[in-house]
């Protein structure tokens, strides 16, 4: 099974199903990613802020792929924002996660009060594609007014933006804000696990029109939210440390959705962020020291 790739505006490709590391225990996701690229994803997704960057490198390594086979992305935390700092902090995660050059790096958070700060980092990310240290750079849960300044305020288009999307939450005006730009959207929360984790109303994963869809396809819920994604020109992130589940959120290549089918999973938006809102994402209440390599 071929993992679908994305051209990034830039040129890059990016495989469309990233395995994510969100909240996975270091303890554990060294064995999860070397399960999902035994599966067969090809795209690992983490971050500074989760705390297991050197334990993703360690997945890679016991892999026994060589490393241009492996889209390693990385996210910067809001702690080393600024043009030195973010400079460093690439040292830091790169040091961790054992490797010479990321695939993608993000800025992870705006950080709108103290913006000057993030657009000194984004800078930085700059200067470390021109020199071949990153293949690819973007940001992270950056809403249409923070996108709007970064690109007037800076010379490289993001390429990607990865945000909060899943059929209860879709963004549907920062999508066509990223199509105008060529941004792409990359989901995180992409199956919807933030309705479950969050004690929501609601959990996609029981919803009566994505198992009707599912039944019809021999599939999971979660499965056709990820073929929801592809077919909509979407890169998604799932996580999941049980080895049944990162095959089953890979075994999405195989079948494809009706125009109907994705009409009736767009119509399931309540414009309900179950994440935080990025304007409460402070220095002051979200700040620690990432550590050093």
């Amino acid at each position: 099974m071929s993992p679908l790739t994305i051209t990034l505006s830039n040129g890059v490709e990016l495989p469309a199903i990233g395995l994510g590391v969100f909240q996975t225990p270091p303890d554990v996701t060294t064995a999860s990613v070397e399960e999902a690229l035994r599966v067969g994803y090809r795209h690992i997704d983490t971050a500074a802020a989760y705390g297991n960057e050197r334990e993703v490198g360690d997945g890679i390594r016991r892999s026994g792929l060589a490393r241009d086979e492996v889209f390693i992305e990385t996210k910067l935390w809001i702690s080393d924002y600024g043009y030195d700092s973010a400079l460093h902090a690439f040292d830091k995660s790169a040091g961790k996660l054992g490797v010479d050059q990321l695939d993608l790096l993000l800025l992870h958070q705006p950080l709108p009060s103290a913006f000057d700060r993030t657009l000194d980092a984004y800078r930085a990310l700059e200067k470390l594609l021109a020199d071949g240290r990153v293949r690819a750079i973007g940001v992270s849960n950056f809403m249409p007014e923070h996108l709007e300044r970064l690109l007037a305020e800076t010379s490289a288009v993001p390429v990607v933006n990865q945000i909060e999307v899943h059929p209860y939450f879709q963004q549907t005006a920062l999508q066509r804000l990223h199509v105008q730009h060529g941004i792409l959207t990359q989901a995180w929360s992409p199956i919807g696990g933030i309705t479950s984790y969050r004690g929501g109303e609601k959990r996609t994963f029981d919803d009566p029109v994505l198992l009707e869809i599912a039944g019809q396809h021999g599939k999971s819920a979660a499965q056709v939210m990820l073929r929801w994604h592809l077919q909509e020109g979407r890169s998604a992130i799932p996580k999941s440390i049980k080895p049944a589940r990162i095959a089953e959120n890979f075994d999405v290549f195989d079948f494809e959705l009706t125009t109907e089918q994705l009409v009736a999973i767009d119509a399931l938006d309540t414009g309900v962020r179950g994440g935080p809102e990025p304007e409460s994402i402070t220095l002051e209440a979200y700040g620690r020291e990432i550590p050093e390599a």
